[in-house]
């Protein structure tokens, strides 16, 4: 009869992957995908390299998993804000705002799952996010259009604009030590994003 694991061990392992998973998110955001190795992963876990091969059955795996858990928390943000309170131009200048904000008080992670050299399978699923934060752009960028706040477009297009202007600006202050005052950067980014969906600004 095959051995199985009791409920205590289950919970024990899943504990153990989950303390993993944190402390390489950790180490990529100190160090960026390139120099976060399994021995270095191991090291911050307080465990031996062999160890993680326990939970994964590569690096790339483990890296492809932190991408998503840590992307995946990014979009569910921003999906809330688009989807929460206010009109649509209200709601797109938030979303701008919230996105950018949190990013630039993570730089590190952020930086991360925006632009830093990744292997293919990182790589991969970060073609996969820029196509969910399209959708949810897109979504909002209809609701604009139906609602008489912005002109006619074609919403796909321009979501794909604003996922690509968002992450292009942010990419230089997340990766350099010079820092640009946040609120100027904000101010700056939710103008471009204004124009892009071509919203009525003020003067």
């Amino acid at each position: 009869m095959a051995y199985r694991k009791t409920p205590a061990e289950l919970r024990r392992l899943e504990a153990a992957r989950e303390h993993l998973i944190a402390c390489a998110t950790s180490v990529v955001a100190e160090v960026g995908w390139s120099q976060a190795s399994v021995t270095a992963v191991a090291d911050s876990a307080g465990i031996a390299a062999g160890s993680v091969y326990q939970h994964f059955p590569s690096k790339a795996a483990l890296a492809v998993e932190v991408f998503r858990r840590a992307a995946g928390r990014e979009v569910e943000v921003l999906g809330e804000v688009l989807h929460g309170p206010g009109d649509p131009v209200e709601r797109l200048v938030r979303g701008v705002e919230v996105f950018a904000r949190r990013a630039l008080e993570n730089r590190g992670l952020a930086y991360a799952l925006l632009a830093a050299p990744a292997e293919p399978a990182v790589g991969a699923e970060r073609l996969d996010f820029r196509r969910r934060y399209r959708a949810l752009w897109a979504e909002v960028v209809r609701e604009g259009m139906a609602s008489g706040q912005l002109p006619a477009q074609d919403g796909e297009i321009t979501a794909a604009a604003l996922t690509g202007a968002i992450g292009e600006v942010l990419v230089d202050p997340l990766g350099t030590p010079d820092e640009k005052a946040t609120d100027e950067l904000l101010t700056e980014l939710t103008a471009t994003a204004l124009r892009c969906a071509g919203a009525a600004t003020a003067d």
